[in-house]
């Protein structure tokens, strides 16, 4: 299936996991990858960005264009997660946050609006369930996520007239490097893995590439008609009530 040959996407923190999935999937079927994050990226060709700035994420698109003549798909993968409570938490740590996880999409999506309405192109942004829930000590990685989602919904009103979609995925716990190094690391990695298989309806974590397939049919036409929707991809995780 080549549902995106000829067509240039985007994808910003797509060296590694779930960013570095979604490529690798868009790639596959067909579409012409570059992705963007501060260092250059071994697997795909890429521009450097500084998503905390607007002249950067500007600079970014225009060299994508540059390169490939035209952009097609915007994804934002790029992201960071900090743990504290909102008490505990430094007004500076706070603002990096939102930065990377919020104004960052935000500056991506300013950039490429004028591009994407050339092609009716589409917009992917990766979020979170904890922008629909939060785990104890996420107070700004929450908070970001849902503004994510919000501005993904406010995209969708806004743009949809001039041929422009913006969905969202949410996924869940997804077995990364990151959080795979991060089971590694504990006292009792085993146990931890059966618990957190069984926090979820399907019995076990997610894949990178379960997102990137989700992200993928959410930017090609065949979703034409689905815009402004955030898309859980969590094995069920936010439908299971907890025992009474």
């Amino acid at each position: 299936m080549n549902r995106f040959d000829g067509r240039t996407a985007l994808v910003t923190g797509g060296r590694s996991g779930i960013g570095r999935a979604v490529a690798r999937r868009l790639r596959d079927e067909g579409a012409q990858i570059c992705t963007a994050q501060r260092g250059a990226d071994e697997e795909f060709p890429s521009v450097a960005v500084d998503l905390s700035d607007p002249d950067s994420a500007e600079a970014a698109v225009a060299e994508v264009v540059e390169r490939f003549g035209a952009l097609d798909v915007l994804v934002n993968c790029a992201g960071m997660m900090q743990e504290a409570r909102v008490e505990d938490m430094s007004v500076e740590d706070w603002q990096r946050n939102l930065a990377v996880n919020l104004t960052g999409p935000f500056l991506m999506i300013r950039a490429a609006l004028p591009r994407l309405r050339e092609t009716r192109g589409s917009i992917v942004n990766v979020g979170s369930i904890e922008g629909l829930g939060s785990n104890p000590g996420h107070a700004a990685y929450s908070a970001s996520k849902a503004g994510l989602h919000g501005l993904t919904r406010a995209v969708a009103v806004d743009h949809g007239g001039e041929g422009i979609r913006c969905n969202a995925v949410a996924p869940g716990w997804i077995d990364t490097d990151l959080n795979l190094d991060f089971i590694d690391s504990l006292s009792d990695p085993e146990t931890f893995r059966r618990e957190i298989g069984g926090i979820h309806p399907v019995g076990r974590s997610g894949r990178p590439e379960e997102v990137a397939a989700v992200v993928a049919f959410l930017a090609a036409e065949e979703a034409g008609f689905i815009t402004g929707q955030v898309y859980a991809v969590d094995g069920g995780r936010m439908t299971q009530l907890s025992l009474p």
